[in-house]
């Protein structure tokens, strides 16, 4: 039964990572009939209204949202204006696959904004995943072999995944808060912000159509997609929950190929074989995280003075920290805390 339980987990975690890899390469064919800041606007109020219709049929626990959390509500809200916004400009100037691959810098963005404003740790192996998603990033951010030409592009994708990096951290503050009720929220309210932003802009508002299938690909892309993925983190656990939900940015590139027929030149597949050996490092870290188990041990001494006895009851908590890999398990003693981190992050 635990089997089937994971079974059925592992294969939402795929299915989340397979929803939200169609963005980029949909988008784009998309973006042919509806202007970018539009197109922001009309994802994200799709992910919001589905996922209030999604939990208004399920029922899901988590505390509510309070006052003292609205500046990270805020925050929030104010980058998932900004980052779709990026994304969609930078989309008219690259191709699908490129902007796939460079969407893993969100990682290294959120994990460096962590570790200076949360003294959050960095392990060696995620700091040499951070490094190479760096350099693979800036090699797909020139044309070609262009070396002095920046693809403006893919500028912006960065641009995006920088604004997501410091999204992810106001959201970490609202990690035991109910999922659908944050999703619904920054859903309706950064598509509001996106829309008056392009009504401003002087962006035109597409015919009706175009505007529902832009919102169901907002609810699919980012409201299922994130619906999937906590599902399965709630049987997996995030190590290995985020280790599948790393296949999103290939199963993009390969979206890209099979949908637009896109057929990247040299310097995108240096930048591939880079980012897998990033995302395998990265993939390494998730899943090695250890896990402290705390053992607790009762026993009695029965002590007697002269003529009176009695007993005293002494309990001994022993810590031990397993570090968990497919298979096998290493054991050894720590009175360390040890902090786990997952190092997906959704949209």
């Amino acid at each position: 039964m635990q089997m089937k339980t994971k079974n059925i987990a592992t294969i939402f975690a795929i299915l989340a990572a397979t929803l939200y890899a169609i963005n980029i390469p949909v988008s784009k064919m998309l973006l042919q009939f509806v202007q970018p800041t539009m197109m922001a606007a009309f994802l994200y109020l799709g992910a919001g209204a589905g996922l209030f219709l999604w939990g208004s049929f399920t029922e899901e626990k988590g505390e509510k949202l309070t006052k003292a959390e609205l500046p990270y509500i805020v925050g929030m809200i104010v980058l998932d204006i900004a980052a779709p916004i990026l994304l969609m400009l930078g989309l008219q100037y690259s191709d699908s696959a490129s902007a796939s691959l460079l969407n893993n810098f969100e990682i290294v963005a959120t994990s460096l904004i962590a570790f200076f404003l949360f003294r959050e740790k960095l392990s060696k192996q995620l700091l040499l995943a951070i490094v190479l998603v760096t350099g693979a990033s800036v090699i797909l951010s020139f044309d070609g072999f262009c070396w002095f030409h920046f693809n403006h592009g893919s500028v912006l994708v960065l641009g995006a995944a920088c604004c997501w990096g410091l999204e992810n951290n106001c959201t970490r503050m609202l990690s035991n808060r109910s999922s659908v009720q944050v999703t619904t929220i920054k859903g309706i309210f950064s598509g509001l912000g996106s829309l008056i932003v392009a009504l401003i802009a002087g962006e035109r508002l597409p015919s009706i159509h175009w505007v529902l299938i832009v919102m169901a690909l907002g609810f699919v892309a980012y409201g299922l997609s994130i619906n999937f993925y906590i599902k399965a983190q709630k049987d997996l656990g995030a190590a290995k929950t985020s280790a599948y939900y790393s296949v999103a940015p290939f199963l993009g590139v390969l979206f890209g190929v099979l949908l637009l027929g896109e057929r990247p030149r040299i310097h995108f597949y240096v930048g591939l074989v880079i980012m897998t050996i990033a995302t395998v490092l990265m993939v390494k870290d998730s899943i090695s995280l250890q896990h402290t188990h705390e053992h607790c041990h009762s026993h009695i001494h029965e002590h007697t003075h002269g003529s009176l006895s009695h007993s005293h009851e002494h309990s001994h908590i022993h810590s031990h920290a397993h570090i968990h890999g497919e298979d096998e398990a290493v054991h050894g003693h720590t009175h360390n805390d040890i902090e786990e981190h997952d190092h997906t992050h959704i949209q």
